[in-house]
């Protein structure tokens, strides 16, 4: 029995099982560890703290706005367009107070996949960022969208601090273009209105859908993955099982730069920190390296949560590397490949060891971890408890051990399915609930897993899926082009890039910077190619399928030469 094999493979504070059912729903844990943890801050954000007491008095104050004033039901979805701001939390947890279903939506979407998400989802609200309202404005009349909430970056600052945050983003830097939604309301408008209003809590079953998290699965085509209370409950308790006894409750101050929307942070971040009643530092533009590492010399941090990217940016600062890292203890890698020279130098800078995991958006995300006492680089770790892990071969046949093959997953954390696509669920889920991932995995004799290689095509950017299928979508609407196929390249600071190929018509006239222009009309940034190249043919089966792990396998054979 697969349970057998693993039962002996856990360090001693780490349990092998946890209780999935210990909560009803998320809320319960929420109003347990606010109460608990009343006190204690919650997040800060551009030097405003927000205590788990505030926190929960605020999210309460937007669950009775929304009640009352949205017009929206039961079960209704509601997207949130913003990053890393004190309003993220408050909104998150005040649409699931009002009994609604989260979508987490990327700031950084154009109008094409805004429109998908919000009517794939059935979105009935929006609350975004003012930033990107402009595109809102473009979307909604496209959409189910019925009403529009807009928050400035300093929303939740002292007046005169939030004033002038609000003036220097909109007027200095000029990242707010003009916009203009009728009956759009402001997120502090919408907290007053609520102030002091009674409303009725909700109260979900644990099998009730708490968030639609999409993502692009097994192909390009984005689809909302069902993840239930149970599910992201049961995340946040084998998360925080896998610290063991590492992590203090209440005692942690732990770095959020990676963005709230995306299932890694929000996991980490908003769940498993919430249970523990931690203190999260939310850095809102971790690409701003000084304005970031000024943040990281305000604090005595204990836990950073970041991806090799990250890793690597912040190891060629020099006032990093001058930090005070004496309270300095845990260091979770995710998203993307940690490479080993990164990690390493991480260590040397920080005296801190780099714990990498290993999971999807459709486990919630967390399915494998290194406990952080007995690290093992080059491995993702073993399964989290509760959990259960094998190998299986092109047939579904399970392989002998040290095998390599598909790497299965099966746990509470498991998604309940995609939002209304029951083929692509049937063909990620069996009826035995194995979730297969698409990546080729190595189970050691220890219980330590290797990821080998990928299955799909998927490509992996600084920790953002990016889907071939949707980039060829876009390239091959472009006038002239053939032809054409997208891969991922190594890359020394994203892990990996995005390199096009493609066929020109004859005669017709087509360069890289247009390829490049077109595709950043349709796509997020992070979807745009780093490199584009013309041939005269590409690589097909003998039905006219092209061939893109050949032209993969090209690529890693140029980079062996070189």
């Amino acid at each position: 029995m697969l349970e057998n094999f693993w039962k002996d493979k856990y360090p001693a504070d780490i349990p092998f099982e946890i209780n999935a059912d210990q909560y009803p729903n998320i809320l319960a844990v929420l109003k347990e560890s606010c109460q608990r943890f009343a006190d204690k801050p919650a997040f800060t954000n551009l030097g405003k703290t927000l205590t788990y007491g505030e926190m929960y008095k605020l999210s309460g104050d937007f669950a009775a706005y929304l009640q009352k004033h949205s017009g929206l039901q039961p079960g209704d979805r509601v997207a949130i367009q913003m990053p890393n701001v004190l309003q993220y939390p408050i909104a998150v947890f005040g649409a699931m107070r009002a009994g609604y279903v989260v979508v987490n939506t990327n700031p950084l979407y154009t109008p094409r996949e805004m429109e998908h998400q919000f009517n794939d989802s059935g979105a009935k609200l929006l609350i975004c960022l003012a930033n990107m309202a402009h595109l809102a404005e473009q979307v909604v009349p496209k959409t189910g969208v019925k009403k529009v909430i807009v928050t400035e970056v300093g929303d939740m600052l002292p007046p005169l601090k939030r004033t002038l945050i609000n003036f220097v983003v909109k007027h200095v830097k000029k990242m707010v273009p003009a916009f203009n939604i009728p009956d759009a309301i402001k997120f502090n408008d919408a907290l007053a209105k609520g102030k002091g209003q009674s409303f009725t809590e909700a109260s979900p079953t644990n099998d009730d859908v708490a968030v639609l998290q999409y993502t692009g699965g097994t192909t390009g085509v984005a689809k909302g993955a069902m993840l239930t209370h149970r599910n992201l409950v049961a995340n946040m308790l084998q998360a925080k099982a896998m610290m063991g006894n590492s992590i203090k409750d209440g005692e942690e101050v732990l770095i959020c730069p990676l963005p709230l929307y995306h299932i890694y942070a929000f996991t980490f971040h908003c769940m498993a920190m919430m249970i523990s009643g931690n203190h999260n530092i939310l850095i809102t533009n971790p690409r701003d390296i000084p304005a970031f590492v000024k943040e990281l010399s305000k604090v005595r941090f204990t836990g950073f949560v970041g991806l090799n990217t990250l890793f690597v940016a912040l190891c060629n600062d020099e006032t990093f590397r001058g930090l005070d890292f004496s309270q300095f203890k845990v260091t979770l890698s995710g998203g993307m490949a940690l490479q080993q020279a990164t990690a390493e130098r991480w260590e040397k800078i920080t005296g801190c060891k780099v714990c990498e995991g290993y999971g999807m958006t459709e486990t919630s995300p967390l399915a494998t971890v290194n406990p952080i006492k007995a690290i093992q680089l080059g491995t993702i770790g073993i399964p989290v408890p509760s959990t259960l892990c094998k190998i299986i071969d092109d047939d579904g046949t399970e392989v002998p051990m040290g095998e390599r093959g598909e790497l299965c997953v099966k746990g509470p954390q498991v998604m309940k399915g995609y939002w209304q696509r029951q083929e692509a669920t049937d063909e990620m889920l069996d009826a035995e609930g194995w979730l297969k991932t698409g990546d080729i995995a190595i189970i050691q004799e220890d219980g330590f897993l290797r990821i080998v290689d990928r299955k799909k095509d998927m490509i992996l950017v600084s920790g953002f899926n990016v889907y071939p299928n949707e980039l060829e979508d876009v390239m091959a609407a472009i006038p002239g082009v053939t032809q054409c196929a997208a891969i991922g390249v190594p890359d020394e600071k994203s892990g990996e890039a995005i390199k096009v190929f493609l066929v020109k018509a004859p005669g017709a006239e087509l360069s890289e910077e247009q390829v490049k222009a077109q595709m950043r009309d349709s796509l997020t940034a992070y979807k745009v190619p780093k490199f584009v190249e013309f041939r005269d043919a590409l690589p097909t089966t003998n039905v006219g399928k092209i061939l893109r792990r050949e032209l993969r396998d090209e690529e890693l054979k140029k980079i062996a030469n070189k």
